[in-house]
């Protein structure tokens, strides 16, 4: 499915992004890893803060052209400060994709891994469409305070920069089609990974309640081939589209919303 391609994966050190790039990998691929902490498991990798533009136009300076996909993996939990929680999971991202579009080649695939978080983003479209009207060179900080994220304690930020890039991707889903580039979401629920004690903290008696009603937690394992499905070339045909991979967690939702 992956042979010979070459795919660019954020948050290769840990969690989904390091088993998306094994799994790439063993499907044939070359993985070009970005991450804050170092690996060595990648073909290539580049160390990014991607809360810093600079850091993020540097690593697209030294891209090499006819990338065949971008998996947006790399992402911050709710337990830090919420700034810094929009800037990496949806600004910095925002950046790093339009700047890597030149280096995509045709028919390549973007895929955001978006989350169960994002569910409520028709809730919260005032909220949404103010934060997709800023970039990572404004005020976010201002835009935090302005919100009442910054003191927030119940993880707001996480949950909307979750909603604003399900909306991103949904309003871009016909952006490139000329050069037959895709871009579509992956929302998880919740999935054992090494910060899924940080949305426990935050949540709380939410997550406790949620967990209950699962059979388990996501793994990276489960979500991985999902990922590279939606860069692989079986999945064209969607174009916005967010993939629920979460245990049955959002048609549960919209079970007891419609009370069927």
């Amino acid at each position: 499915m992956h042979d010979g391609n070459t795919y660019i994966v954020t948050g290769v050190a840990s969690g989904i992004g390091a088993e998306t790039a094994r799994f790439l990998q063993e499907n044939g691929a070359k993985v070009i890893g970005v991450d804050r902490n170092e690996t060595d498991a990648v073909d290539q990798f580049h160390k990014v803060d991607l809360s810093d533009p600079a850091s993020i136009d540097a690593l697209i300076d030294a891209l090499p052209s006819g990338v065949d996909g971008l998996a947006n993996i790399a992402g911050l939990p709710p337990t830090m400060p919420s700034d810094m929680v929009l800037k990496v999971n949806l600004y910095g991202l925002q950046r790093l994709t339009l700047g890597c579009v030149p280096k995509l080649a045709d028919n390549a695939s973007i895929v955001n891994l978006a989350s169960l978080a994002g569910f409520g983003w028709a809730n919260a479209l005032p909220q949404v469409k103010a934060a997709l009207d800023l970039t990572l060179v404004d005020d976010i900080k201002g835009f935090c305070d302005a919100q009442a994220l910054s003191t927030d304690a119940s993880g707001r930020s996480y949950f909307l920069s979750k909603e604003a890039l399900i909306v991103w991707t949904m309003a871009n889903r016909w952006t490139w089609r000329d050069r037959g580039i895709t871009m579509n979401c992956v929302s998880p629920g919740p999935v054992d990974t090494p910060i899924l004690g940080d949305f426990l903290e935050t949540l709380g008696a939410r997550a406790e309640e949620d967990m209950k009603v699962m059979d388990r937690p996501g793994t990276p394992q489960d979500l991985a081939p999902v990922v590279a499905f939606a860069l692989s070339q079986h999945a064209k045909w969607f174009r916005g589209a967010n993939l629920t991979s979460d245990g049955g967690m959002s048609n549960h939702i919209l079970s007891n919303i419609h009370e069927f």
